[in-house]
C-alpha cells in the first residue's frame, strides 16, 4: 500500500459512521445473538475451534451480519475475502476462486469467501460459486437482509447452514448506546454529552432492533448539538427526533416482509381482531404496496373465513376491490380500512372452503363418479332415446320448493360436504336446510 493510499484509508477510518468504529473484533464484544453466539452455543464453538462451515447469516438490518464475519475473519487462520454482490460479478468471483486454490496448492491455506447481501447475486453468479463451495475450495459466508430460501438457489443453499439473526433488544440497543457515549477511542466519550431518559427511551424504540441505525443517529445528534456555557452537549427528545436517520417500515414487495405482513393482515381479519387489521393493514399502504393485491387478499377472505356466516361481507369486499381500482390512493385507504374491519368484525364459517376441499379431494383420489340419469341434459334431440332427463323431479312443482331425489353419483349418495355452522347467517342456512330434510324424510 502506498502513502497516499495509506492516506486515504486513514481517512475513511477516522471518518467512518460511529457504528462502523465501534464495531466488535471479538465475540466477548458483540452485542446481541445469544441463541447462537452464547457461551456453549453452536457459532461462539465452531469460532473459537476454528471451523467454520459455509453458512448465511440472515436477518433484519443492523443485527451484526457483517461483524460476525469479520470477527471470524480476526479469530480464524484461514484467509479472508470479502466481495459485495452490489459491485461485484461472475470475473470477480473467478479471481477469488483463483486465489483460494493456489492458497490450497502452495500453503494449504483454505479461504473464506464473504458476499455481503448475497441475494442480489443472480442465478449465474450463485452458479459460479456452487462447484468450489461442493468441493471446499471456499467457506462461503453469506449476508442477507432477504429470506434466504427464497432468494438462493436450493442447490447453493444445500450446501450452507442457515444462521438466523434477530433484532436486538432494548437493553441491548442499551448498551450499544451506553458503549457509543462512552468509549474515548472508537466512540464519542471524548464529548461531555447529558442525554435526557425520555430521549434514549425514544432511540431505542424508533431504531427497531437496529443498532447501526441507533448509533448513527446518537451520533448526529451529539455532533450536531451545540455546547452550554459549561461545555455539555445536552440532547433531549425534540433533539434526538431531529436525528434520526431513516424510518420508514421494513418492507420489500418482493420479499420476506411482503408475505410475512399480509399473512398477520390475513390472519388478524380471521382472528376477528379489527385493531392489528388496521395495523398491519397501514403498514402496507405506508410501504406503498399495490392496493388492488390488497383488496383481492380481503376478498378472499371474505369467502374463505366469512363465507356463509355473513354473505354480504363478500360483496362488501368486492366492491371495495371496484372502489378502490377507481378512487385510486391516497383515498383508497378509507375504503380498504372499511372492508377490512367489516370482515375483520363479521361472524366467521370456514364450512364453504371446507366443503369444496373436501370435494375436491374425492375428485381427485376416487373413481369420477357418473352423472345420475335423471340429472343429465335433456334439451337436445334424441336424448329422450337415451333415458336422459327420465324421472327427474322439477324442484318448483312441490312444496316449499324442494322435492327429496338423488344429485349425487351412486358411489357418494352419503358423502357430505358443507356442514353450515351456528355462526351468523349460516345459523339460518342450517335450520333451513333442516327442516327441508326433516319433512321430506
Amino acid at each position: 500500500m502506498d502513502l497516499f493510499t495509506l492516506n486515504m484509508e486513514n481517512q475513511l477510518k477516522k471518518n467512518a459512521p460511529l457504528a462502523d468504529r465501534m464495531r466488535p473484533t471479538t465475540i466477548e464484544e458483540f452485542v446481541g445473538q445469544n441463541h447462537i453466539l452464547g457461551q456453549g452455543k453452536f457459532l461462539n464453538r465452531a469460532i473459537k475451534a476454528d471451523r467454520i462451515y459455509s453458512m448465511i447469516f440472515y436477518g433484519p438490518p443492523g443485527t451484526g451480519k457483517t461483524t460476525l464475519a469479520m470477527i471470524i475473519a480476526n479469530s480464524t487462520n484461514m484467509s479472508f475475502e470479502k466481495l459485495s454482490a452490489v459491485t461485484s460479478g461472475v470475473k470477480n468471483i473467478r479471481e477469488v476462486i483463483h486465489k483460494a486454490e493456489e492458497g490450497l496448492k502452495l500453503y494449504n491455506k483454505r479461504t473464506i469467501l464473504f458476499i455481503d447481501e448475497i441475494h442480489r447475486f443472480n442465478k449465474a453468479q450463485q452458479d459460479a460459486l456452487l462447484p468450489f463451495v461442493e468441493r471446499g475450495i471456499i467457506i462461503l459466508i453469506g449476508a442477507t437482509t432477504e429470506n434466504p430460501y427464497f432468494e438462493v438457489n436450493k442447490a447453493l443453499l444445500s450446501r450452507m447452514m442457515v444462521i438466523p439473526l434477530r433484532s436486538l433488544k432494548r437493553e441491548e440497543l442499551y448498551k450499544l448506546i451506553k458503549n457509543g457515549l462512552t468509549n474515548k477511542e472508537k466512540g464519542l466519550g471524548n464529548h461531555k454529552v447529558n442525554i435526557e431518559k425520555e430521549a434514549v427511551e425514544y432511540l431505542i424504540t424508533i431504531s427497531d432492533g437496529d443498532g447501526r441505525l441507533a448509533l448513527n443517529s446518537l451520533e448526529i445528534g451529539v455532533l450536531s448539538t451545540p455546547k452550554d456555557d459549561n461545555g455539555i452537549i445536552n440532547i433531549d427528545l425534540d433533539t434526538i427526533k431531529e436525528c434520526i436517520l431513516v424510518k420508514s417500515a421494513k418492507y420489500d414487495k418482493g420479499g420476506d416482509e411482503h408475505y410475512d405482513t399480509i399473512s398477520a393482515f390475513i390472519k388478524s381479519m380471521r382472528g376477528s381482531d379489527p385493531d392489528a387489521t388496521l395495523y398491519w393493514l397501514a403498514k402496507m399502504i405506508n410501504a406503498g404496496e399495490d392496493p388492488k393485491f390488497i383488496a383481492r387478499r380481503i376478498i378472499i377472505c371474505a369467502s374463505e373465513d366469512v363465507g356463509n356466516a355473513d354473505p354480504q361481507a363478500l360483496t362488501v369486499a368486492v366492491s371495495a376491490f371496484n372502489a378502490v381500482n377507481v378512487i385510486g390512493m391516497p383515498e383508497g385507504r378509507i375504503i380498504l380500512a372499511q372492508a377490512a374491519v367489516y370482515v375483520a368484525c363479521a361472524p366467521k364459517s370456514n364450512a364453504s372452503y371446507l366443503g369444496i376441499n373436501k370435494a375436491l379431494e374425492d375428485i381427485k383420489n376416487k373413481p369420477i363418479g357418473k352423472v345420475p340419469g335423471h340429472l343429465k341434459d335433456a334439451s337436445y334431440k334424441g336424448a329422450s332415446n337415451l333415458q336422459h332427463g327420465k324421472g327427474y323431479l322439477y324442484p318448483h312443482n312441490y312444496k316449499n320448493a324442494y322435492i327429496k331425489q338423488q344429485y349425487l353419483p351412486d358411489k357418494f349418495i352419503e358423502s357430505k360436504y358443507y356442514e353450515p355452522t351456528d355462526q351468523g347467517y349460516e345459523r339460518k342456512i342450517k335450520e333451513y336446510l333442516s327442516k327441508l330434510f326433516d319433512k321430506q324424510k
